[in-house]
């Protein structure tokens, strides 16, 4: 991601605002424009990197990272890797077992629309959440 146009409205925002103070102020935010640029670019990059990890907890177990690549950000989405383990659907040779699993009915009615707007069904809806409950975590935040 080019943060090259956000930082070049800011500095003729900056100057349109100076303009109206005279000519010093003008000859001022044009000094100003330079060294400011790093510290908007990093404010930049500090808000995007909020905006993900706002993302990452949403899409959990996914996630999505901000890399910087020389000065501009490039975002990294991992999608969550298979979560129902390999084996016989059937239940033989321990691939699944089966578990009775009673819930209050206002959490049984969130799942499933939880479930629905992710175009799953409750059970791999389930699997997934305790899959990610029971994982460590990827990286420290």
């Amino acid at each position: 991601m080019d943060l090259t146009p956000y930082v070049d409205t800011l500095r003729r925002e900056l100057a349109v605002a100076a303009d109206a103070g005279g000519e010093a102020a003008r000859k001022l935010a044009e000094r100003l424009t330079a060294p400011l640029e790093r510290a908007v670019r990093l404010t930049l990059l500090n808000a995007l990197s909020d905006a993900m990890d706002e993302v990452t907890r949403d899409l959990a177990p996914g996630s999505v990272d901000v890399r910087l690549r020389g000065l501009d950000p490039e975002f990294v989405v991992s999608s969550p890797r298979t979560l129902l383990p390999p084996g016989p659907a059937d239940g033989k040779d321990g691939g699944t077992a089966r578990i009775n699993f009673r819930l209050p009915a206002h959490l049984k009615t969130r799942v499933e629309e939880a479930a629905t707007a992710e175009g799953l069904s409750v059970n791999v809806w389930l699997v997934r959440a305790v899959t990610t409950a029971l994982e460590p975590p990827a990286r420290d935040r």
